[in-house]
Formats: C-alpha cells, structure tokens, sequence
C-alpha cells in the first residue's frame, strides 16, 4: 500500500504485512461538543486501520484528547465553571458522539493531563541539549536550533513570526514547550519551571512516543494541523535524534456552505446535531465520497446525495443476489491499496449486486448495517398473503387495495420469480 506523505510531496509505500504499522492521529480539543470536520480525521484513521488490518498488517492507533489548551482556559471562565470539570464533561461528549458513528475505538486514547510526566521529561531533553530555554517560568523550543524548521508545512517566515508573540522570546519563531500559570488559570502542574502548564505541540510528541515509541509509521490530522502543529512536533522530536513519523497523512478540511445548511442545521454543525438530522450512515457514505486528502463540501445537498446512495446500498440487498464479475474484488482492494482512494472504492460498490462482497466492502466502513434486513411484522406478512392470493385469483382491483394498504404501512411488496419480498418503503 502507498499514501501520500507531506513531508515528502509524494507516495510512500507502506512496508510489507504484517508490519507493524503505527499510527497516531491527532484528536480533538475538548471544550465544547465537537465539530463535524472533528470527526473526518478520526473516521479516517479507523477505516484506514480496518483495512490495514483486514489485508494483514498488525496496527496499533493511538488518538489522542486534547484536554488541557487555552481554548478550554477561556470557555471554562467565559461558562464560570472549573476548567477540569469543563474538559471531563467535553471529553465524555467526544467518546459519546464518536461512539454513535458505529465504528469502535482507536487502541489507546490517552488525555494529555494524564502525560504531564513524560511531557516534563521531554522538555528535560531539549533544555539539557540546548535545544530550549527558560523565560520568567516559560520554556521555549529554540526554532534556530533545527535547520528543517518549515520543510513540513513550507511556511513562510511571517507565518513563523505569528505564533504567539511574546516578549520573552528569544526569536519570534520560537515556541512554548511549558506555559507558567496564569491569573485566569484555575489548573496547572508542579515543574521544575514552577507551576504551570504544557504547550499544545509537546503534548502530542510526548503521547505519540510514550505509546509508539520514537520512530513509527504514520502520523494523522487535519491539514489545519501542518503549521504549527504537526511542524513543531517534528522539530521537537526530531531535535533529540527520534525519527517520529515516517508518512504524514493530513486529511482536506470540511468546507460549509451556511445558505446551504439552514435548513437542516442551522448554525449550528457540530458532529451531535449531524448525527441527528441525518444519521450515522449518511455521514459515513459523505465522507467515503471525498478523497482523503482533498477539500470536501459540505452542505445539505451533498448529505441528501449521501443519504441517498446509502439507501440505494440498502435496496441491493432487498433485491435477487447477482455474483459480481471476476475480479470486482481485487479492483476494489486495488483502489484502496492506492492512497486509500475511497471515492473509487465507493464507485466500484455501486456497481455491485454480489450480496457476500458488499457486504463484506461495507464492512471495512462500519457500514454493516445497510446490509441488515428488517423483519416484517405479522399484520404486514398477512396483508402481503392476501395480495398474493388476489393476484393468484387475478382480483387486480382487491391486490392493488392491498397494496396501498402495504403502502400506508410503511411496507413494499415486490414480485419476484416464484413469490414476493417484503421490503420496508423507510
């Protein structure tokens, strides 16, 4: 398999199975219900581990929770609650929002307040190199020190200089490994700096290696992430020697048209409200449609385009099974094994009518469930019997009433050779 790499501009393959093939994602920030653009990296990184593991590769994924942040400072004192109690309740509608897309749990999910010791230890590391230097109880990662600063996400100068500007900087470049407490900051942790508090990129190097070690496959995120983000992770750990991640996978970001939303959601878009209005299946047939590493639209006509084509999946296996052509398989696997290509994968199911093999390509989504077939109820069956014996008894006027009583109920009689077959209308 090959994925396209952004330190690199280009695809890399992935070494034989069964690997190991590492991977750690970038999560969200905790301190509101997330966003739906939130759920696109952390879909990603499970389909990818399914079908990793399903062609033999042995995959670890570790998606971490952002939990400590200045975004989650600031909502908590704007709500006027702790800023922990703020976080764990935020933490628990991630896990209950994500849960409810039907696709497992990544293999670690570590909080970055539960890493304070291994984030202490890695600004050790760089201060004992050189790499790093105290400021009025800050520590700061010195830029100068790492001659690929900006290779990652090609950043220009300016964009550099923006990162937080402060006084205490020795270059306006740098960045903070460990924050010291501030007036409006109600938690924060015992340093050999003073009390205070890690800067967000620490956090991830410090998790990824803490549970992947210093070297692993691939790293995940939103292409948001590639300045200063993922960028000041890779100098951090690539400073003390640790070769980090081999490919880097930034997914395309969402892009909402809100005219377009206001009928089903408003302003409103978060991953709980797009659950609701449109359904876990819906949303996962969405983002199956848009290349990874691509923008993708997102607006009520291309969730109705999505709602759509999972009903179509559905109707296939209400309808006679028809083996799918020699090879259909291995085009599919083919289109997967390429940059994980899902809107192909997604083009070639739509040409299948073979029951065992889409169902079987539904599953790598954690689409089962357009596969499954509701039973009908007694009362429906009867109705269906009485159709049946009418047209045996050709009363076509007593069928046709039959019918749309079938109709009312929500149900479809189709005839097929030797019989019929119950199929739900919804």
């Amino acid at each position: 398999m090959r994925l396209q790499d952004t330190l690199t501009r280009g695809l890399v393959e992935l070494p034989p199975p069964p690997g190991p093939i590492r991977m750690y994602v970038c999560g969200s920030t905790v301190y509101q219900r997330i966003h739906v653009g939130n759920s696109r990296p952390f879909v990603l990184g499970m389909w990818l581990r399914n079908w990793l593991r399903h062609t033999g590769y042995d995959v670890t994924l570790v998606h971490n929770i952002t939990d400590v942040d200045d975004k989650v400072y600031l909502e908590a004192e704007k709500q006027g609650i702790p800023t922990r109690e703020l976080s764990d309740l935020a933490t628990a509608w991630f896990f209950d929002d994500t849960d409810d897309l039907g696709l497992g749990r990544p293999d670690i999910e570590p909080r970055a307040t539960d890493t304070i010791p291994e984030i202490i230890e890695f600004v050790e590391a760089l201060l004992e190199r050189g790499l790093a230097y105290v400021a009025n109880g800050d520590v700061y990662f010195s830029v100068a020190g790492f001659s690929d600063y900006g290779r990652l996400s090609g950043a220009k100068l300016e964009e550099m200089m923006a990162q937080e500007e402060s006084e205490l900087k020795r270059d306006q470049r740098d960045f903070a490994l460990w924050k010291s407490q501030k007036p409006h900051e109600d938690a924060a942790w015992d340093s050999p700096w003073g009390a205070g508090r890690p800067g967000w990129h620490i956090e991830c190097s410090a998790m990824a290696e803490k549970f992947l070690g210093e070297e692993f496959e691939i790293h995940g995120g939103g292409n948001d992430l590639r300045f200063p983000h993922h960028e000041n992770e890779l100098a951090q750990s690539r400073s003390l020697g640790h070769g980090f991640a081999h490919i880097w996978m930034h997914n395309g970001m969402l892009e909402l048209d809100a005219a377009k939303m206001s009928k089903s959601l408003g302003n409103v878009v978060t991953l709980r409200n797009v659950l609701d209005v449109w359904g876990r299946e819906a949303l996962l047939v969405f983002h199956l449609s848009g290349f990874w590493s691509k923008p993708v639209d997102f607006d009520d006509d291309v969730m109705e385009q999505a709602a759509a084509r999972a009903a179509r999946f559905r109707d296939v296996f209400r309808s006679p099974h028809e083996p799918a052509p020699e090879g259909a398989w291995e085009r599919f696997a083919g289109a997967l094994e390429d940059d994980f290509n899902t809107p192909a994968a997604l083009a070639f199911m739509h040409e299948w009518r073979d029951h065992e093999l889409l169902g079987r390509a539904l599953g790598v989504f954690g689409l089962e469930s357009l596969a499954e077939q509701a039973e009908a109820p007694a009362d429906v069956v009867e109705l269906a019997e009485r159709r049946q014996a009418a047209r045996s008894a050709q009363d076509f006027d007593e069928a046709d009433r039959l019918r749309a009583e079938l109709e009312t109920a929500g149900w479809e009689a189709r005839d097929e050779a030797g019989g019929y077959r119950l199929v739900p209308l919804r």
